[in-house]
C-alpha cells in the first residue's frame, strides 16, 4: 500500500496537523503552519450495532455475500471505518444460515474483512416480557445455551464478537463464564433483570449494557429498576442510541454523565436506512413504520421503536449540536470508545502505530459535521462531491 499523507485539524485539539502513513499504519503526525479551511481529521467510527442498510437485511434469509460488501460500502459513506453486522432472534437454523453467510462474506471481500470487526448476535437469550423484548419475537425467545451458540460459533467461523443476553435466566451466569472464557464480550440487553441479577452477571464477567433505556417497560417501578441498576455498575460500557429518537436530550445526558468514560454511541441502524418513508415488512417488528422524520416504530404499537433508520454520525451530531459533550468527546464515543470496548486495535485512535482508520470532517450549519472523505487502512475509500 502506498504512502499517504493527511492534513487537517486534529478533532481534538483543533491545530493543524499532518498524518503520513505507510503500508496503511501511521508513522508520523507533526503540526503544520495556519491554513486555511483545512477539514477535521478524527478517527474512523465504530458501530457496534448495524443490523443491515439501504433495504438490505441481515436478519431476512437469504442475504447474498455481496450484499454484506454493499452494506460495508454503505457504512464508508457514513464515515463508518469498523463494524458489527448484528443478527437477532431467530429461529436457530435461520442463525445459523445468517452467520455463516457474513463469515463467507469476510472470506469473499477484502473490504468486508477489513471493515467487519465481528458479528453482534443480539438474541435469542432475552426477556421473554413484553417491554422489555421489544421487536423480537417471542417464538424464538429462549434460555441461554451454551451448546446451541456453539453450534452457531463454529457456522460463522469463530466471528461473534459481542452477545447481548438477559440475565434473567438461571443459566445466565455460566453461560457468561464460558463467553468469557472464550474471548467473547457479554452485554446486557433487552432485560427484565433484578438488581441481585445484573450484579451476578458483572460479576461472572458481562461487560456492557446494550442500547441502554430502550428495550425496556414502557413504565418502570421509580426504584429500584434494571436502568439504574446498570448506570451503577462501573464495570458496565453504556451504549446508547443518540439519535434523537430513542432517548430523550435529557436522559442522553444523565446516561453519558453517570457513565463518565464508558459511554459511548450505537446507530441499531436497520435496512429501512436510506430507505423513502412509507410501511414495510421487517424480521425486527414485522410491521413497521418509517416516518418523513426518521423515526422506525411498530406499525400495532407507535410507542415502540424498530430500530434506526440514522447512522452514527447523526448521533454525533445529536450530542454536539445540543452541547451534551464537546465535539472530541462526542466522536470518541463513537470510535475509540466502541473499539477499546471490544478491544480493537482501532482503540488507538490517531497515534503512530495505529492503523490509519480516519474521517474528514467540515464544520457544516448549525454547529453539526459534514462527512467529507473516508480512509480505512491508509486508502481513501469514499470522498463526497
Amino acid at each position: 500500500m502506498h504512502k499517504i499523507t493527511l492534513r487537517g485539524r486534529d478533532y481534538r485539539s483543533k491545530q493543524p496537523i499532518e498524518i503520513t502513513a505507510h503500508q496503511g499504519v501511521i508513522s508520523h503526525i507533526h503540526p503544520i503552519a495556519e491554513e486555511k479551511n483545512l477539514l477535521f481529521i478524527a478517527p474512523g467510527l465504530v458501530d457496534l450495532q448495524v443490523n443491515g442498510f439501504g433495504g438490505v437485511d441481515f436478519n431476512t434469509y437469504p442475504f447474498a455475500e455481496e450484499s454484506v460488501e454493499q452494506v460495508t460500502r454503505a457504512m464508508w459513506q457514513q464515515g463508518v471505518t469498523t463494524f458489527l453486522p448484528t443478527v437477532i432472534t431467530n429461529d436457530g437454523h435461520e442463525i445459523e444460515l445468517m452467520v455463516a453467510t457474513l463469515a463467507r462474506a469476510c472470506q469473499q471481500f477484502p473490504a468486508v474483512e477489513q471493515s467487519v470487526a465481528g458479528i453482534h448476535l443480539e438474541g435469542p437469550f432475552l426477556s421473554s416480557q413484553e417491554g422489555p423484548r421489544g421487536a423480537h419475537a417471542l417464538a424464538h425467545i429462549t434460555a441461554p445455551d451454551w451448546v446451541l451458540f456453539q453450534q452457531w460459533q463454529k457456522a460463522a467461523q469463530g466471528r461473534v464478537r459481542l452477545i447481548t443476553l438477559s440475565p434473567e435466566w438461571p443459566q445466565a451466569d455460566d453461560f457468561i463464564r464460558q463467553c468469557v472464557a472464550d474471548n467473547i464480550v457479554v452485554s446486557i440487553g433487552h432485560t427484565a433483570a433484578s438488581a441481585v441479577q445484573i450484579a451476578s452477571a458483572v460479576e461472572a464477567g458481562a461487560r456492557m449494557s446494550t442500547h441502554l433505556g430502550n428495550g425496556a417497560h414502557l413504565t418502570l417501578p421509580r426504584h429500584p429498576n434494571y436502568i439504574w441498576e446498570q448506570l451503577a455498575q462501573d464495570d458496565l460500557w453504556c451504549a446508547m442510541i443518540a439519535d434523537g429518537e430513542h432517548l430523550p436530550l435529557s436522559v442522553l445526558k444523565v446516561f453519558i454523565r453517570a457513565k463518565n468514560g464508558r459511554a459511548m454511541l450505537v446507530s441499531d441502524v436497520t435496512s429501512h436506512a436510506g430507505m423513502p418513508p412509507g410501511c414495510y415488512h421487517s424480521h425486527i417488528g414485522g410491521e413497521v413504520v418509517l416516518s418523513a422524520e426518521g423515526r422506525l416504530s411498530m406499525a400495532n404499537n407507535p410507542a415502540l421503536l424498530a430500530g434506526s433508520v440514522q447512522g452514527l454520525l447523526h448521533g454525533v451530531n445529536t450530542l454536539v449540536k445540543n452541547a451534551i459533550v464537546p465535539l472530541a468527546e462526542a466522536i470518541d464515543m463513537a470510535s475509540t470508545r466502541p473499539a477499546l470496548s471490544l478491544n480493537l486495535p482501532v482503540q488507538q485512535g490517531l497515534a503512530v502505530g495505529a492503523p490509519l482508520d480516519a474521517i474528514m470532517l467540515r464544520s457544516g450549519e448549525g454547529n453539526t459535521l459534514q462527512l467529507v472523505a473516508t480512509y480505512k487502512q491508509g486508502a481513501e475509500v469514499w470522498r463526497g462531491e
